[in-house]
């Protein structure tokens, strides 16, 4: 079960924006991850709880984020409920995509489980709903990933293999690169893995 603690930052000015306390598992019904995070001074700041199944849709999603809550799930497209810090206005969404994504390096291994690319194949479209922060507001977009390069490294721990995806932003042109080994993102724009307490879990 790897945990650790990734920075998040500004990808344009690394103005240091989080620290994301994570552990994540493989499990029967597919993937779990739940996270922490805090502010750089170390107070909290809001969570992440993302559970997917077998073939990698977000079977449940939980965001807090500056007391703004969503819920969300893979129904008819995917579906999500939003909630004000009163309570007191709750407002749904459904829009015909894949899956949800965000700021938080669970989502770039949830695209990559659902994806299952290999280095053979082409690029893959693929329609998200981005949760933004700081309030967790939706927006639909579209990306295309390529899975690049694989290169499989000699560690203490057994051989551990890294993927290099290419991903693009198709309303931009926007390309940006991301390494995974398997459930942990190494490498992303705005994101360092800063600890690793045990080694990443192979992606199925």
């Amino acid at each position: 079960m790897p945990r650790g603690r990734y920075a998040l930052h500004d990808p344009h000015d690394h103005t240091p924006l989080a620290d994301e306390h994570f552990q994540c598992a493989p499990g029967p019904s597919g993937w779990r991850y739940v996270s922490r995070l805090t502010t750089p001074s170390g107070d909290h700041l809001g969570s992440v709880d993302l559970a997917l199944d077998e073939l990698g849709r977000p079977i449940r999603l939980e965001l807090h984020a500056a007391s703004w809550q969503v819920r969300g799930a893979a129904i008819d497209g995917v579906t999500w409920v939003r909630t004000d810090p009163t309570g007191a206005h709750a407002t749904e969404g459904n829009v015909r995509a894949h899956a949800f994504t965000g700021s938080s390096p669970a989502f770039l291994v949830a695209t990559a489980r659902l994806l299952r690319l290999t280095p053979s194949s082409t690029a893959t479209r693929v329609r998200l709903v981005a949760l933004t922060d700081p309030v967790l507001a939706p927006r639909t977009l579209d990306q295309s990933w390529a899975l690049v390069k694989r290169e499989t490294h000699a560690t203490d721990s057994g051989p551990l293999t890294v993927d290099a995806y290419q991903v693009t932003a198709l309303d931009t042109g926007e390309q940006h690169t991301v390494h995974l080994a398997g459930d942990v993102v190494l490498a992303a724009p705005g994101i360092e893995l800063e600890e690793l307490a045990s080694p990443p879990s192979a992606l199925a």
